[in-house]
């Protein structure tokens, strides 16, 4: 029987367990001869609910819809999360923003699902529903790496505190940042270290803690290994926030370019130094350390 096999929520992050479910409603499209639907929302849903409550994100929509073309997703629809949709009980919920978008065959959520007006929908409404209207309701069990079940909350917790490689084992993949580079104000080129700076993220994205990375920027099919510093610069006297990151072994230009930086190792904290030639000293050593996580990351990396 065709038709669509769908699965909804906010998917913030499309982690491990987010990817069981796309996985499942794929093969089960597959199986059935249908498409297979991720129907989520934009922007989170707590944004409009309680928005002092709302998380930062660690996918804004440009990047969900980024990891989510490497998925085996047929379709990806970005609901347009609003008041009156929040308040929406959840019957009608499914029947006027599932059942009449879509050919609805197959619903498959996740265990700690809930739906509709204050979450108040669940696995045995859906049930009831479905075998009202003719669509069957599965759940896809918790995906737990070392006893623990995944969850976007619990990558905040890591990605927040610097815990970079707990929330690549939870999200399948470096937790990462995608921006368009912009022009800087040239002092890395003048101390022979230049750098790519990136314009600021949506202010809702999760960065983690200040600091000197060892990362990976790719654009364009092409990653390299990079230094980057995340934070101020008080050698220059520059407070505010920014991400500037100097590529290995690449001397092109990339103002424009949009790119995406794989956070990888935290080196250190930002310090200010009482010059600049201490500060290119610094920079030396970070060069080193960075080459040294990269290296041990994967054995080689891009000079």
């Amino acid at each position: 029987m065709s038709g669509d096999v769908l699965t909804v929520g906010t998917f913030d992050g499309v982690h491990l367990g987010h990817q069981a479910v796309l996985a499942e409603i794929a093969r089960r499209a597959a199986a059935s001869g249908g498409r297979s639907v991720l129907v989520t929302f934009e922007p989170h849903p707590l944004e409009i609910v309680n928005p002092p409550a709302a998380p930062r994100l660690l996918t804004t929509a440009d990047e969900k819809r980024m990891v989510l073309v490497e998925s085996p997703v047929d379709h990806a629809a970005f609901l347009p999360f609003t008041a009156a949709l929040a308040q929406l009980p959840p019957e009608r919920f499914v029947r006027e923003e599932l059942e009449r978008r879509f050919d609805l065959r197959e619903l498959v959520i996740g265990y700690d699902h809930g739906f509709g007006r204050g979450r108040s929908g669940g696995v045995e409404l859906l049930r009831r529903i479905g075998r009202e209207d003719g669509f069957a309701v599965d759940v896809v069990e918790a995906v737990e790496v070392d006893g623990r079940p995944v969850s976007s909350t619990a990558i905040r917790r890591a990605v927040a505190g610097g815990d970079l490689a707990t929330a690549r084992a939870w999200l399948g993949r470096w937790y990462s940042v995608a921006g368009r580079v912009v022009h800087g104000a040239g002092r890395g080129r003048g101390i022979g270290v230049p750098t790519i700076n990136l314009a600021p993220p949506h202010p809702k994205k999760l960065l983690p803690p200040d600091g000197v990375y060892a990362a990976r920027v790719a654009w364009r099919g092409e990653r390299r290994g990079a230094m980057l510093n995340l934070g101020p610069r008080p050698t220059f006297g520059e407070a505010s926030r920014t991400l500037e990151a100097h590529l290995f072994g690449f001397e092109g230009e990339l103002a424009g370019e949009s790119v995406t930086v794989e956070f990888v190792r935290r080196l250190r904290d930002v310090a200010r130094f009482a010059s600049v030639d201490d500060l290119r000293a610094q920079l030396d050593r970070d060069r080193a350390d960075a080459l040294r996580a990269l290296t041990e990351l994967d054995g080689t990396v891009n000079l």
